[in-house]
């Protein structure tokens, strides 16, 4: 999907997604110190308004106008403020080595679109500082529910680790993790992987 695609997706007042943030980045960063974070593909911005509630300088980036829009709606109405840049991860260009946090949240791409893209997001991380990539694991394909349905854009932490060996990380989390999901009266469980890396510092 392009960006007009996402642009007509997002169209409305209501959100596509829920307000809340990600309960795996909830958890994973609620133990850190804040500073600079970059949420690429960061959609309405659940996530990056959640980290600026926690004290974060937040930049989110996503391809969709009418993403941004809502999510600097949502910005708004809860007191916060981050940065939001309108950019196609294929082509933007982070600065390196400037963030102490850089998450990517469920970017499914086909593996020669998504590698530059973790690499680049890899980069962009300081000294010390952790890159969090969460997605629908390939796996759920066949034993979780819901997500894409097409293998060419799934893929595992494995894939993930591979696509960041040219970058000095310590890999401290990379599996595969169970998420409830309410439907219908009754809970599915989604299938995603969950990377956490330490740069070297």
């Amino acid at each position: 999907m392009n960006s007009e695609d996402w642009d007509r997706r997002y169209a409305g007042s209501e959100l596509l997604w829920t307000a809340q943030p990600n309960r795996f980045l909830v958890a994973e960063v609620s133990d850190l110190p804040p500073g600079r974070a970059l949420d690429l593909a960061c959609g309405e911005g659940r996530n990056a308004v959640w980290l600026a509630e926690q004290g974060w300088n937040v930049t989110g980036v996503d391809f969709s106008g009418a993403a941004l829009g809502k999510a600097g709606a949502l910005a708004e109405a809860r007191g916060v403020c981050a940065e939001w840049v309108q950019a196609d991860l294929a082509d933007y260009e982070p600065e390196r080595a400037a963030y102490d946090l850089v998450v990517i949240l469920y970017l499914q791409l086909p593996a020669h679109e998504r590698r530059p893209i973790l690499r680049r997001a890899g980069a962009a991380v300081a000294p010390g500082g952790v890159l969090l990539v969460i997605a629908h694991d390939r796996s759920n394909l066949e034993h979780g529910w819901g997500g894409p349905q097409d293998p060419v854009v799934l893929y595992t932490a494995g894939d993930v680790t591979a696509d960041l060996v040219e970058e000095d990380f310590e890999i401290e989390r990379a599996e595969t993790v169970d998420r409830p999901v309410e439907t219908d009266g009754e809970v599915k469980t989604a299938l995603d992987l969950l990377v956490r890396a330490t740069a070297a510092a």
